[in-house]
């Protein structure tokens, strides 16, 4: 019977470079204190072991885990891989997050909570106690919940709140939801149309808010008067279902309709079917997010790329800053989204210009 073989460990490399576990240690944290000779003898018995570092070695000198949790709505998350319609925000986050972590040596670690338990603290604290992260990443609607900061703040681990941009505890970082539903209204007033309708997220989420800044900025900015035009939705497809009848179904219809997020704008699209409305001619629909959906619509839609991916691994670089004691930006980190042009826009009828 063939013998397995033994792994290496740190042991084995401390042993034959002939020096401590914790010199071993602080070579493989790259440690400024470590003298050069030291380093080039340890790194030559690495190599002639073929050691490769764990996170357990990396945390023997007690001041870093190499580990850094994502915190995602628990609900959400669960119902939207339960349905399995093409969201990818968990993707791409996790893709940008775990790229990012991966060239400094850390992981990266998906944690559910949901935002509305009573115990929503002690959920917390318990991931803390068992991983004992190097900083946290909090997603909406966890950025935006105070008794969640303020958590935090206590646990003196550095942590960024995406999509929230109130002052306070914790690294604000946006994906310029304001700049880019100002985009978007303003992409469609340059082609012609001057009655845009907006479909908005839910309530609990700050980020909802501000795009609805963002259109009004931009209608006003043009001359355009949005009474009329703004319907509420959830950011399900059965409230984007309701809010685009309540729009298409109105005296004076718009020509264009912005959805928050994709579900919402799946919901237009077939509201417009019905109606015996064609898109783009009779009806241009841009959509937030750009999953893997609107690409397969017909026609396939226009839509705000948000950058999640990037997102998340910039929240990874400040995180792995604020641990080394580097100087971290001053104010909110803005990740700027684009717009992904497809078949939905086109200029409005005559009747709409002027």
């Amino acid at each position: 019977m063939a013998r397995r073989r033994q792994a290496v460990t740190i042991k084995h490399v401390a042993a034959d470079a002939g020096v401590s576990l914790q010199t071993v240690s602080r070579v493989i944290n790259n440690e400024p204190t470590v003298r050069e000779e030291m380093k080039a003898r340890v790194q030559a018995s690495i190599d002639r072991l073929g050691y490769v570092p764990s996170i357990a070695a990396q945390r023997m000198s007690g001041s870093r885990s190499y580990l850094i949790i994502a915190v995602n709505d628990r609900e959400r998350t669960i119902a939207d891989w339960q349905a399995r319609q093409g969201t990818d925000w968990v993707d791409q986050m996790l893709l940008g997050g775990m790229l990012k972590c991966s060239e400094h040596g850390y992981r990266l670690i998906l944690e559910l909570v949901d935002t509305h338990s009573d115990h929503v603290e002690r959920e917390l604290l318990a991931a803390i106690a068992a991983l004992q992260p190097d900083g946290i990443i909090l997603t909406p609607p966890h950025s935006d919940n105070a008794q969640i900061v303020d958590l935090l703040a206590t646990q003196r681990i550095p942590f960024v709140r995406i999509g929230s941009h109130q002052n306070g505890a914790g690294i604000p970082v946006s994906m310029d939801d304001e700049g880019s539903a100002r985009t978007a209204t303003d992409y469609l007033i340059g082609r012609g149309h001057r009655r845009i309708g907006f479909i908005a997220g839910s309530a609990e989420y700050n980020l909802s808010a501000w795009r609805i800044d963002g259109w009004r900025a931009a209608m006003a900015g043009a001359g355009l008067d949005c009474e009329g035009l703004l319907a509420q939705g959830d950011f399900s497809y059965a409230s984007g279902e309701a809010a685009a009848t309540a729009l298409l179904g109105a005296d004076n219809p718009p020509s264009a309709i912005i959805a928050s997020n994709d579900q919402m704008a799946l919901a237009t699209l077939e509201v417009a079917r019905l109606r015996g409305l064609r898109v783009p001619e009779d009806l241009s629909i841009i959509s937030f997010d750009n999953t893997p959906l609107v690409h397969f619509t017909q026609p396939p839609l226009t839509a705000v790329d948000q950058p999640i991916a990037a997102t998340a691994s910039k929240a990874v670089e400040l995180i792995i800053a604020a641990q080394k004691g580097d100087e971290l930006p001053d104010g909110l980190t803005v990740i700027s989204a684009a717009i992904v042009e497809r078949g939905s826009v086109a200029p409005p009828s005559g009747a709409d210009i002027g």
